[in-house]
This record gives C-alpha cells, structure tokens and sequence, in this order.
C-alpha cells in the first residue's frame, strides 16, 4: 500500500532512534551520540553508535546502518510494513486506511486464514486418532518425537473429507473459504466439492508471521501405483504463492536472528529434522528449484545461506539452478553457499545416522558460490588447447557479466582470472621436465613457471617474510603513536594485512572510533579487552623495534611518521612488482630471469637499511 508523502518523517520526528534501539541495547551518551554494544555481534567494547540529530545508527563491527524502521526489520525479523504499524501505534499516528477495494481484499484474505486454521486443527486431531495411527507411527520410526510434531503442527488428512467438510461448519467457516484456499476443489463430473488432501500425512506451511497459509501432504499409500505424486503442496491462493513461500520461514527467522546458520533444505522432513538436532535456521523451498524471490528472502535472514544438497546428480543438478538463478540478483555482502550430503546421505538421514556433529562437520567444509561455479564450468569440457582454454574463458566471464553490480562483477572476474591461472599452470607443471630446464641448478629457463624452481621458492618464501615484517612495523608504530592513526587510516584501508595482523589494524580503527584520548597504553589495554593478547606479542617484539626504532612507544612522533611514509612506499612497490608478476603469469608469460634479479636487488637494499629507516633511528 503506497503511504501518504511525509507519513515516515512524522513518525521519525515523534520517535527518536535512540528510544526505539536503547529497547534493546543499553546506550551510553557520548558528545552528540550514543554508544552500546552491538546487537549485531557478540563483543565486548562498544562499536555500536546511535546519532539522533542525523536518524541513524551505525555498527562499525559489522557494517549496519540504518533508521528506526530498518532496525526493527533487522533486530525482529519485521517486514517494512509490520514495521511502520508498529511505529505509528507508538507515535500515536494512524496509519491510512486502504481503499474499499483493498479492504475488501484484505477480508476475503482474513476469512481464507480462518480456513486454513481450522484445516490444521482438524488435521493434528485426525493424526492423533485411530485413522492416522499409521501415518504417526511412520513419523516415529523417522525420528521424530511427540515435542517435534506437535511443535510443526504435524497432521493427517483421511481419505473421506467429511470430517473437514464438518469441522468447518463447526468453526462458522464456508465451502466458498474452503475452496479459495486450496483445501477443497470443485468437481468436474457436476458432484460436490472434494477434499484436495486425502489419505496424507499433512505439513503446515506458514508465512512470515507464522500464519498457516497452506499445507504439504505425503501419500501414506503406493504412490506409483495410485498415479499419485508422494508429496503435493497447496495450489496456489490469495494467501500463498509457491515460488515466494519458503517452508519454516518464521521460525528460521528468528533463529537467524539469534545467530543461526541458515540452512536451505530440499524437504520438509530435512528441516524438521534438522531443528530436532538443534539445526533451528532450517528452510526449504516448496518441490520446486529454489526461485529468485525464495533467494531474495533468504537474503533477508542471513547474507549466506548454505544451500545443503544430496551429493548425486539431482543434488548437483539443484546447485546449478540456485546458482544460475542467484548471479542476476548477486550484490555486495549476500551470496550462497553449498553443503553436499555424502553419497546416499540427506539432512535427516545423516542426522539419524551419524548424529548432529556429522551434519555440522558438512557444513564447515561449505563451497562458496564463485568455487562451485568454476568447479562445474571446469569439469563441463577438456581445457588441453588454447582454443579450450578460451571458451571456458568466455563460459566463466559470461557468468560474472550478469552480475548487475558492478563492484562484486569486478571481483567475480578477478576471481576467475586467478583460478583460470592456477589451473593452466598446474597443467603446465606436469609436462616434462626435460621440456623445461635444462639443469638442477635453480635458473629459469624459457616459459617454465619460476615458482617450481629452487630460485622461485627462495624468491616467494622471502617475499612473504619481508611482507610479513612490513605489516607488524607498520601496526606497531600505529599502536604505540595512535595519534596518527587520523592521518593514515584511509592508506591503510587499501594496505593489504595478512588474516591476523588485519584484526589488530580493525581493533585500531574501532578504538579510534570510540575513544577521545588515544595513548598506546590505553590502545594496548582496548586490544587486550577484546581478546587480542596473542596479535599483539606478534607485533611488539625486540625484532621489530630492532628494525624500526621509531616504532617503539618512546620515539618521536615525527620519526614514527617518516617511518610509516617510507613503510607505505614500500608496499606500493611491491604491490606493483607483484601485480606485474600476476599479469605475466596469467598471460602464461613468465618473469625473465632480469625480472627476478631486480626483485632480489630489492630485497638486498631492503636488507641493508635503503628504504628502512635505519637501526639506529636516525635518517
């Protein structure tokens, strides 16, 4: 429904940010803003801020941002307009009515949820009688305990679809509800509307807010020979549309929202099972592909879902279509993952089998999106000639293309760049030896690839330690002069941190963000708190200060920053002799041995004190 002009701006000016977040964090005023603790994240210091003259909160720690309505929709689970309803009502403003013609669809909407309501009542009594012993005993020997299938409302539907017919009338609900939600059809032969579920262990299907809205049913009898699908779900009605339902929205919601992994199952039973495990971010799509809105609500939840998979070709099969669907609708910060079962395994089986640790254990070894792509690109045609190579070439950059933003297309490409020349290398290593040098002596000789030979080895080995003990000079200046930190931050947002030591220069801008004084002792005792002893004995070493001097705590600030500018000159070049190194090695071009001896006199004057400081602390 398309809300009046200004109707948001009134609510913002009645209701501050900080009375809708301090519900659910505890802020602490700081100048013209207010800090807390994340809700977004586990921590232990501050990285939440709220600013009421601007409308907005940000976390530093994960990146969130937003107003009042995003952070209701984001700490709830709350669609916008659930949002706006609940924000109006505590501003005291009455949100506009719909028109006569969306009432009356609005209460047609409500009589088919009265519908559905009274069918999945009925049902769980039938799975509980003499006519649905069968269809509960099924439900046992598949694991589930009385809790699991009163708690997904579990149910069956007899053959003769009376007892619905009756409990309808009972509940003051008619045929003409019955047939707009599915649960009823009419004949074709001129007889009396039938029953659409019969003789079917029955799953509810619930939307966001946990109304029942549809129903899964399988057959308990010879499906094959009965002509019969095992499962059907609900046609399609007001209420319900296949291609955007996901089975167990609401509760895997809110199990996102609690820190769950969201789990993106091939059936009911797999989701069931999965949240008797303790596995509660379960979903699953409805006997269909996942479809592009199924992904763009799976988004919503968590920014990666793992899709879990059989590991036959079906299962592959399946990945395909996530995948192929979701490249048009990629962006920044959401994709997919893939979990494949082992052979002849699903979610519930494995769980039955080998218990929950066994299915987290397929988890942690997920594939991301661009693997699996490549992974199924590679294995689709031989990759022997250079015409081979090109097409799968143009397959991969092709799959990047649809890619709309252009940010996340640019890594796509770059990502498919890197494993194309780690393939074709890898093919170019097993050739002969004898085709590629002509002693044991470690030089390099016509195209073969330097890192193989003793010379490269030494060569990348020593790269990596010089790398290394840039990275720990340059935090350790930081850390001991944090008053700099102003003036480098944006340089070493593009320097590139190994894994570990990009913690510490992570810790060091959050500290900035929140602390007004700065002092290394202070910074120190921030970086402690937050579980970073081990990083810091990494970087405040007598090796490091035995280098750089002017890194200690005790140097000039201006020696510390003459330092840090000759530190981040450093990295810039040889950022560009390795980026030079990657664009020979892709174009199957290797470095000439001239290439390699510049790069070794580089690291022979890095040695002897040419670009460092100097031991001794003097220019």
């Amino acid at each position: 429904m398309a809300l009046p002009p200004n109707f948001l701006d009134n609510i913002r000016d009645r209701i501050s940010v900080s009375d809708v977040v301090g519900r659910k964090v505890k802020l602490t005023r700081k100048g013209h803003e207010f800090v807390g603790l994340s809700p977004f994240k586990n921590e232990k210091t501050p990285s939440f801020t709220v600013n009421d003259q601007k409308g907005f909160y940000h976390c530093f720690a994960t990146g969130e941002h937003g107003d009042i309505f995003t952070f209701l929709m984001k700490t709830e689970g709350l669609q916008f307009m659930e949002a706006v309803e609940q924000l109006a009502s505590q501003a005291g403003i009455e949100v506009p009515k719909a028109t006569p013609e969306q009432q009356a669809k609005e209460k047609r909407k409500a009589s088919l949820y009265d519908a559905t309501e009274t069918a999945c009542r009925y049902y769980q009594r039938m799975l509980r009688s003499s006519e649905g012993r069968a269809a509960l005993a099924y439900l046992k020997e598949r694991g589930l305990s009385d809790q699991t299938i009163a708690r997904f409302r579990l149910g069956y539907a007899p053959s003769n679809g009376e007892g619905l017919r009756s409990a309808a009338i009972g509940d003051e609900v008619e045929m003409e509800q019955l047939l707009g939600a599915g649960l009823f059809r009419k004949s074709t032969r001129g007889g009396d509307p039938y029953a659409f579920f019969r003789d079917r262990i029955i799953f509810p299907i619930a939307d966001r807010r946990n109304r029942v809205i549809a129903f899964g049913g399988r057959f308990m009898g010879d499906a094959k020979a009965a002509g019969v699908g095992k499962y059907i779900n609900s046609p399609d009605t007001p209420l319900f549309d296949k291609g955007r339902t996901l089975y167990n929205h609401a509760e895997a919601r809110q199990a996102c929202h609690d820190g769950q992994t969201l789990i993106v199952a091939e059936g009911y039973m797999d989701v069931i099972a999965l949240a008797q495990a303790g596995f509660e971010a379960g979903v699953a799509p409805l006997g269909t592909a996942v479809t592009p809105e199924q992904i763009q609500e799976l988004w919503k939840m968590h920014n990666l879902p793992h899709m879990s998979l059989d590991g036959d070709e079906a299962g592959q099969k399946a990945a395909g279509r996530a995948a192929d669907r979701a490249m048009p609708i990629l962006q920044p910060g959401k994709s997919l993952s893939f979990v494949f079962m082992p052979e002849g395994e699903d979610p519930d089986s494995l769980i039955l089998s080998s218990g929950p640790k066994a299915f987290q254990e397929t988890i942690d070894s997920a594939m991301p999106l661009d693997a699996f792509l490549w992974n199924r690109e590679y294995a689709l045609a031989p990759t022997q000639t250079p015409e081979q190579k090109a097409d799968l070439e143009r397959r991969v950059f092709e799959l990047a293309d649809q890619i709309p933003d252009e940010t996340v297309k640019k890594h796509y490409r770059s990502a498919f760049s890197q494993r194309m020349w780690e393939a074709f290398r890898g093919q170019k290593q097993k050739k002969s030896a004898s085709s590629r040098f002509k002693d044991n002596r470690g030089t390099i000789h016509g195209n073969a690839p330097h890192a193989r030979t003793p010379l490269g080895r030494r060569l990348r080995q020593e790269a990596n330690e010089l790398s290394r003990r840039q990275q720990q000079i340059v935090l350790a200046t930081m850390i001991n002069h944090p008053t700099l930190f102003d003036l480098y931050e944006e340089t070493l947002d593009r320097f590139q941190f190994d894994q570990d030591l990009d913690k510490l220069r992570a810790g060091l801008q959050k500290i900035n963000s929140f602390v007004e004084v700065l002092d290394a002792k202070t910074v120190k005792a921030h970086l402690i708190e937050d579980g970073m002893q081990a990083l810091l004995d990494l970087v405040l070493t007598d090796q490091v200060y035995s280098l750089a001097r002017q890194a200690r705590t005790d140097a000039e600030e201006q020696d510390a920053r003459l330092l840090l500018d000759h530190m981040l000159k450093i990295r810039q070049q040889d950022e560009i002799v390795g980026e030079l190194g990657r664009r020979n090695r892709a174009g199957l071009n290797e470095p000439s041995t001239e290439e390699e001896t510049r790069i070794f006199a580089m690291r022979n004057d890095l040695d002897h004190g040419e670009y460092l400081i100097g031991e001794d602390g003097e220019d």
